[in-house]
C-alpha cells in the first residue's frame, strides 16, 4: 500500500503484482505479468496493467464490485466478465476482456486476488466509495457566495 498526495487530500494506492495465465485460442497458456491497483482517488474502479515490464503495457479499468462479485459467481456483461473456476486443481478467477482490438481470456490465482480485494475493502469499505469523491464539498464550494 502506498500514498499519493493531491492537493490537501492524501490518496491511498493498493497494488499487487501477479502472474496471470492468458488462454489463447489453441488452448495454449501464456504467462502474463499484471499489476492490480486500487486507488482511493477512483474508489469504484480497479485498474489492471498487463505486461507491466514491457514498453507498452495494456491498461484496463472496471468496477471493483464486478471483481468482488465474480470471485463467487459468474457476472458481468459487455466488455468485462468475471467468474470463479478451477484450473490444474487450483481456484482461479477468470477475467474475460473484450474490446474492438481483440479479446483476452485470463486466469488469475483466486487466493492472492481475494487477499488484495480484502485490503481494498479495508481501505474503502463497500458503500463508502462516494464519500471519497468529495462531491458534497465540491458542490458546497461552487454554491458558496
Amino acid at each position: 500500500m502506498s500514498g499519493e498526495e493531491r492537493g490537501s487530500v492524501k490518496h491511498t494506492v493498493v497494488e499487487r503484482e501477479l502472474q496471470l495465465r492468458l488462454i489463447v485460442s489453441s488452448g495454449r497458456v501464456v504467462p502474463v505479468r499484471a499489476r492490480l491497483a486500487y486507488r482511493t482517488a477512483d474508489p469504484y474502479a480497479v485498474h489492471v496493467d498487463f505486461h507491466v515490464d514491457s514498453a507498452c503495457p495494456v491498461h484496463w479499468a472496471f468496477a471493483r464490485d464486478l471483481l468482488l462479485e465474480g470471485m463467487g459467481r459468474p457476472c458481468g456483461q459487455g466488455d468485462v466478465r468475471v467468474w470463479p473456476a478451477q484450473a490444474e486443481h487450483h481456484d482461479v478467477v477468470v477475467i474475460e476482456l473484450d474490446s474492438p482490438a481483440g479479446e483476452a481470456l485470463l486466469e488469475a490465482p483466486a487466493a492472492p486476488v481475494a487477499r488484495w480485494l480484502e485490503e481494498t475493502l479495508r481501505v474503502v469499505p463497500p458503500g463508502s466509495e462516494g464519500d471519497r469523491l468529495g462531491i458534497d464539498e465540491e458542490l458546497a464550494g461552487l454554491l458558496a457566495p
